[in-house]
């Protein structure tokens, strides 16, 4: 573990007691939005992503040492493994270089060199790899044998000369070089396969293009592996082919004797057959994997943005799931989110229909007290929103349109056949509607992060790296927020620090058969969440309106003693020191300081008691889009319009404008300076002023600039 420790603290620049303390926490069963809430101390305040960054180095040094004690173990059964050989495994710092050490000892299929070996050539190769002057040919002679298949003394040199093509191939120092041009100056190509022209239209970017590997952005590499897996494009990975062979003859070639020449032949044949292969495949994983991890992280924060969107926060809404054909489903929803009523109408099919439709909604509207009504942005939307902003509704009452993205998904899911068994696919998505305007994060949850919409090739990318990512994010997002524990579905809870699907469920079953919790206390009482996952959940988990006020804060209940000390000192009650400004300024937050809780979480326990359950989300801004731009043909170049980014990739971000057909916003036109990241400029769900560049209709494309100048 020391080893872990210290190899974790050069590379992330931290202390060994942070590190230390990190890894016995998560070995405890601790979760990282727990540690870096509550145990501040132990880590010296490190964040979430530091944390991660921790748990998952430690995860591959880990795997690591367990292909180290295999290899181990795997040479010493052949009774190959020397002292020396043992200590180079021991101190392997890389998968790489460990696998360069393994390699000529790894059981391997019949190789030419194999074929060699059983010709009893082994000896001529390493007499003539040893280049001290030898007469090949004259040497060769005697190895001329027609009962081993060795006809001439030509297949004799052939076959020695394969044998030190292996051993130039597994040679680690070599290798490491050769690895490292790759690294360097390996470019990546790709070329459209014959006959593939039409068919790849999507590619045509590709068909002849060429870039320094090590600076292709992951859309570019990702993009070209798709195209190769489609069998439209080849692709390759080519390093300078003259530094690479000069690489191994500096190597391995010692004179200009003919024994060298022969060396130089098998360098030659060696980095053509062998090692060109098998280091270009290395690479085109090291390469993907960096991609993987780019796009990733993009994803990752873009969902963070989504979920993390202002909630409107507790209303009665009226949810429209636009449809023209087939009508628009209505639903009416309370303040929790309880489904109340559904209905469809149609709006456009006829006069009397669309006089019907009016009467319906204004009708609704005054029968359950409509607050908001929110309409799925989806088809028909800006046609559904004119036709109700025309109704002559209340004007408090608020027109919101709302990003569907995955409620489709979520309407035909268990998860709402479970919540909604007898309402159909139509009825569920209008309800997710609605309820995403009210609160995105507990709504989203339902859904596989994967189908929200706002990643680019998550299907190409490592799909368990990208779960766990997403997974982490979510559970992020979630714990920061906090829960209510009285109405947080099965699958908000399940998110919460400690909790999973199971205990989410425990909770469910306690509240349905005991009524709401009054006390976060009431938790213990649940067989299936023992004493660790109370202190990982309780802190994340509020009561509003419960008997401890302090429930509904993010106060952990390890702290209430402290608090209860601090109205005692002050001699007021808990509610003083929430409701009292004045008692909060007397507070001496270092008489309070214990062995467990210093003053960083005293900070935490001060703040949270000036706005107790405090949402960290931004506050809800209506939006509405240009009136009378629905379609591409409103869209003239020079227009200004007002927008949402619905998606940030690396080469820019896409804003939705109202028509159904999002523009994108290049990264040369996200601001009047350099941009070297576009999630330095814009965020998803953020509102912007967009202006049109140009409008291509047969692509269903659209150009949009954010500079205040247009070239």
């Amino acid at each position: 573990m020391s080893r872990y420790v210290s190899k974790i603290c050069e590379e992330q620049n931290l202390k060994p007691d942070q590190v230390q303390a990190t890894i016995k926490l998560l070995d405890d069963g601790s979760s990282i939005p727990f540690i870096a809430r509550y145990r501040k101390e132990a880590t010296d305040s490190l964040d979430e992503i530091v944390l991660t960054a921790i748990r998952d180095r430690l995860h591959q040094l880990q795997e690591l040492d367990k292909r180290r004690v295999t290899i181990f173990q795997t040479i010493e059964q052949q009774g190959k493994l020397t002292p020396a050989l043992k200590d180079k495994i021991a101190n392997a710092e890389t998968m790489a270089v460990l696998e360069d050490l393994y390699l000529p000892y790894k059981p391997k299929r019949r190789t030419k060199a194999t074929v060699a070996k059983e010709k009893g050539l082994e000896l001529l190769a390493s007499q003539i790899f040893d280049q001290e002057g030898l007469n090949v040919e004259l040497e060769a002679v005697k190895f001329v044998d027609h009962e081993k298949g060795v006809e001439s003394t030509l297949e004799a040199i052939a076959g020695a000369r394969d044998i030190i093509a292996e051993w130039i191939n597994e040679n680690g120092e070599v290798r490491e070089k050769l690895r490292a041009l790759f690294r360097e100056k390996g470019v990546l190509q790709s070329k459209v396969l014959r006959g593939k022209d039409e068919e790849g239209v999507n590619y045509r970017d590709y068909y002849d293009w060429e870039e320094l590997a090590r600076t292709a952005p992951s859309h570019r590499i990702l993009a070209t592996r798709r195209g190769e897996r489609e069998k439209i494009l080849m692709v390759r990975i080519v390093p300078p082919e003259e530094e690479a062979l000069k690489i191994i003859i500096d190597q391995f070639v010692r004179s200009d004797q003919e024994d060298s020449k022969q060396v130089e032949l098998a360098a030659m044949d060696s980095y053509k057959r062998l090692l060109s292969l098998s280091l270009e495949t290395e690479s085109r994983m090291e390469l993907k994997k960096r991609a993987d991890q780019e796009a990733i992280t993009v994803f990752r924060n873009n969902l963070r943005e989504l979920l993390m969107a202002p909630p409107m926060g507790q209303k009665n809404v009226l949810a429209i799931d636009p449809g023209l054909r087939t009508g628009s489903k209505i639903v009416c929803l309370d303040k929790q989110g309880k489904l109340l009523h559904n209905t469809a109408v149609y709006l456009v099919q006829s006069e009397r229909e669309a006089d019907e439709a009016k009467e319906v909604i204004k009708r609704l509207c005054e029968k359950y007290k409509i607050e908001v009504i929110a309409i799925g942005h989806g088809t028909a939307s800006r046609e559904t929103e004119s036709f109700v902003r025309l109704i002559g509704l209340d004007e408090k009452i608020q027109i919101v349109m709302v990003n569907e993205s995955g409620a489709s998904i979520y309407s035909a899911s268990d998860i709402a056949r479970e919540e909604f068994p007898n309402h159909d696919v139509t009825v569920r998505g209008a309800v997710s509607i609605g309820r995403r305007l009210m609160d995105p994060l507990a709504e989203l949850v339902k859904l596989d992060a994967k189908s929200i919409g706002v990643g680019q090739y998550q299907h190409d990318v490592d799909q368990n790296l990208l779960k766990r990512s997403l997974d982490d994010c979510v559970m992020s997002c979630v714990n920061q927020v906090g829960v209510e524990l009285n109405t947080a579905s099965k699958q908000l809870l399940t998110y919460v620090s400690g909790l999973g699907p199971t205990r989410a469920q425990s909770i469910i079953d306690y509240r349905n058969e005991h009524g709401p919790f009054q006390s976060r206390l009431d938790l213990t009482t649940i067989s299936k969440l023992g004493t660790k996952a109370f202190e990982q959940a309780a802190g994340f988990l509020r009561i509003f309106n419960g008997a401890n006020p302090l429930d509904a804060s993010s106060v952990h209940p390890e702290a209430y003693p402290i608090i209860d000390s601090m109205a005692a000192d002050l001699g007021c009650k808990v509610t003083d020191l929430i409701n009292h400004e004045n008692y909060r300024k007397k507070i001496s937050l270092k008489d309070y300081v214990t062995d467990q809780i210093g003053l960083p979480t005293l900070q935490d326990i001060k703040a949270e008691l000036e706005k107790p359950g405090r949402d960290p989300r931004e506050p809800f801004q209506i939006f509405n889009f240009k009136e009378g731009v629905q379609t591409m043909d409103d869209l003239t170049e020079g227009m200004s319009l007002p927008g949402v980014v619905t998606n940030v990739t690396a080469f820019g971000a896409f804003v939705d404008i109202g028509i159904h057909q999002d523009g994108l916003v290049h990264i040369s036109q996200l601001s009047e300076r350099f941009v070297k990241d576009p999630a330095d400029i814009v965020k998803v769900h953020q509102q912007v002023k967009v202006i049109v560049l140009e409008v291509d209709k047969a692509r269903r494309r659209i150009a949009l600039t954010m500079r205040k100048k247009m070239n």
